[in-house]
């Protein structure tokens, strides 16, 4: 069994596709929302096996809502408008499925991700590790990503920096790195530096702090939108004042 979520701005096209769940044995209906933000939340909270992704939604796109997710979902992404299937399929989708979804079509994208969950199943413990080219002519390192704090790039390099002070040396470029470890909790925060959410430890200002490291890192301007876009999906809001005059 697959749970499933779905997240689209328009509740017709959700009744839709629950129709469709609705009529195949092996997809299970785990949440939906009509909210791109609550519906990413949803995702974190859950980590459905396949998510149902509008691409056109109010504050956050589909596609950025892709950039912020783990692997541990595959997705499949629906939308109006066809030329937007590229950029999906950079990322890796199960499907690409144009509005109003056919019954048919949905069950060709749906059968695909089946066949694959049933026949092919991770090494357990796997997933937590990347290969990286180091300084060294055809020398690969595994690391594991989550031991990294964040990422400096200079010029045709870059420097990751793990939670041991440790620094390895690799020959690629910070947009490479960007692309692999989107999915694995690293956002990039200024055009030299890719940093890990799970050692964030404080924002200040247009500052952010990492673990173990004295000086802080820069946010840079044509990030720093969408870098507080998303910390403002995990503000707790203010409790309520209970002070008695």
């Amino acid at each position: 069994m697959i749970d499933c979520v779905i997240i689209d701005d328009e509740q017709h096209a959700i009744d839709l596709l629950l129709q469709h769940i609705s009529q195949v044995h092996f997809l299970r209906v785990a949440g939906t929302a009509t909210n791109a933000v609550k519906g990413l939340q949803m995702i974190t909270d859950l980590r459905p096996g396949l998510v149902f992704l509008d691409v056109q939604m109010p504050h956050l796109t589909g596609i950025e809502i892709l950039k912020l997710i783990s692997k541990d979902s595959h997705i499949i992404m629906t939308t109006a408008y066809k030329e937007y299937a590229l950029e999906g399929f950079e990322h890796a989708v199960v499907d690409y499925l144009l509005k109003p979804v056919p019954f048919l079509r949905f069950l060709k994208a749906v059968n695909r991700l089946w066949t694959t969950h049933t026949s092919v199943k991770p090494l357990a413990g796997q997933d937590h590790y990347v290969f990286v080219k180091t300084e060294q002519k055809g020398k690969l390192l595994k690391i594991d990503s989550r031991r990294i704090t964040y990422i400096e790039g200079l010029s045709n390099y870059a420097v990751i920096h793990m939670d041991d002070q440790k620094k390895i040396i690799t020959y690629l470029k910070l947009k490479e790195l960007s692309e692999h470890l989107s999915s694995r909790g690293f956002v990039r925060i200024h055009k030299s530096f890719i940093i890990s959410l799970s050692h964030l430890t404080a924002v200040e200002g247009n500052m952010v702090r990492i673990l173990n490291e004295e000086q802080p890192i820069s946010i840079g301007d044509a990030y720093r939108k969408d870098f507080f876009d998303f910390i403002n999906t995990k503000m707790l809001s203010s409790p309520p004042d209970h002070t008695v005059n």
